[in-house]
């Protein structure tokens, strides 16, 4: 890790001063930054709160929002909820899966796109639903997987 990630790090830490009480919000900030939680990430707050890693680690595993994995530049999450899975959302996850080359929990070679499921994301009105980063697509077939990476892959192009 860089010095410039550490010192990065460390502020975060002193901006919440330093408090272990503060540890969920030091955490949203950084994966924030970063993109995720690393070990050696984990570490270092820990160190900084007078903390044991454990207790950082058990933090990060426990709640689903948090990463240890880098996720793509654009995450995909696909909504398993009822709703959504009865009205056909593992045949959307599917082909995300075959359009992107990639498993649940991956990341593409690229580093553009990750993807995930959800249990619920709360749109059920609109089932299936597919959220990239925080844009929500619903009502969602397979044959619409194709535009949904097209637009964000063409998002890149015009960077």
């Amino acid at each position: 890790m860089s010095q410039k990630r550490i010192d990065e790090i460390k502020a975060v830490c002193r901006e919440h001063g330093n408090d272990a009480g503060e540890l969920i919000n030091i955490l949203h900030t950084v994966q924030g930054r970063l993109g995720y939680l690393p070990k050696e990430v984990q570490e270092l707050i820990a160190l900084e709160l007078n903390i044991p890693a454990a207790k950082v680690y058990g933090v990060v595993t426990f709640y689903s929002f948090f990463t240890m994995k880098p996720k793509g530049k654009y995450p995909v999450s696909v909504c398993m909820g009822t709703a959504c899975y009865v009205r056909g959302a593992e045949k959307v996850l599917d082909e995300f899966k075959r359009q992107l080359g990639i498993e649940v929990g991956e990341t593409t070679a690229d580093g553009l796109f990750s993807l995930d499921s959800l249990r619920c994301v709360g749109a059920c009105g609109l089932a299936p639903v597919v959220m990239v980063g925080q844009k929500v697509f619903g009502r969602l077939a397979p044959s619409g997987v194709r535009s949904i990476i097209d637009e964000f892959v063409n998002l890149e192009k015009e960077a």
